[in-house]
């Protein structure tokens, strides 16, 4: 199998939880939009999205083509993937467990979003500074706590000889906290330290993620889009931990 992902090509996104996943899986996949010539880049996404020969089209970018099926949602993505690459449980209650932590993952990607971006997606952020930045201030007090509070008392349940969200054993839920962090760390580096101090399993999760030899060679490679202020989590330093 040789999966296709099809998500924007400039930006990590939703679509870079899935690409972790596929990278740490081992799988063979095409980052089609990513790529040159017929069949490929952002005009192969926007014609499989608007297909009216499709049979399920996708909402919005990511959306994953295995064979003949094509699944959109990321953590529809990550669920449907996570037996395949062996990064799910095998019994039915702890995968339906991994799947309701990817969704408050995914709770939390909106309200990342909504910091620079509280008023509309349709403006630019020089729109609505002023709105970001009390948004911005209100997330890091209250809501960052709160997400990150909660994973970590997942990740604490069951003691040190608990590495990871759902055990013993690593799952795509565990690449997507790793992309949490990273991501915090990249938009609010200042929040962040204190973070750290705060939520220390969870960056200690980061670091043992990090430094997995397939997650690894993946971040030093161009197969790693760096991040940048047209994606998801971005960094304005006025937003970083603003003065009320």
């Amino acid at each position: 199998m040789v999966y296709e992902l099809y998500y924007w090509p400039t930006i990590q996104g939703r679509g870079e939880f899935i690409r972790l996943a596929l990278e740490e899986g081992g799988a063979k996949y095409r980052d089609v939009a990513r790529e040159a010539g017929r069949g490929a880049g952002v005009a192969a996404m926007m014609r499989l999205m608007n297909g009216r020969d499709v049979e399920t089209p996708s909402f919005a970018p990511p959306f994953l083509k295995a064979g003949k099926i094509l699944i959109g949602q990321t953590a529809n993505i990550l669920q449907f993937l996570g037996p395949r690459l062996r990064l799910a449980p095998k019994r039915e209650a702890a995968r339906l467990w991994a799947h309701e932590l990817q969704l408050t993952i995914a709770d939390f990607m909106v309200e990342v979003h909504d910091t620079h971006h509280p008023v509309a997606s349709g403006l630019y952020y020089e729109d609505q500074k002023k709105e970001a930045r009390r948004r911005a201030a209100d997330f890091l007090r209250y809501r960052v706590p709160k997400y990150l509070g909660y994973f970590e008392k997942v990740l604490s349940q069951g003691g040190s000889q608990k590495p990871y969200m759902l055990g013993a054993k690593l799952t795509y839920v565990d690449l997507s906290i790793f992309q949490i962090i990273a991501g915090l760390g990249y938009a609010f580096p200042r929040a962040a330290l204190k973070a750290a101090r705060d939520y220390r399993r969870l960056f200690a999760l980061h670091s043992r993620i990090q430094s997995r030899p397939r997650i690894a060679a993946y971040l030093a490679s161009p197969r790693r889009i760096a991040f940048n202020n047209d994606g998801i989590f971005r960094h304005y330093p006025e937003l970083d931990a603003p003065r009320r």
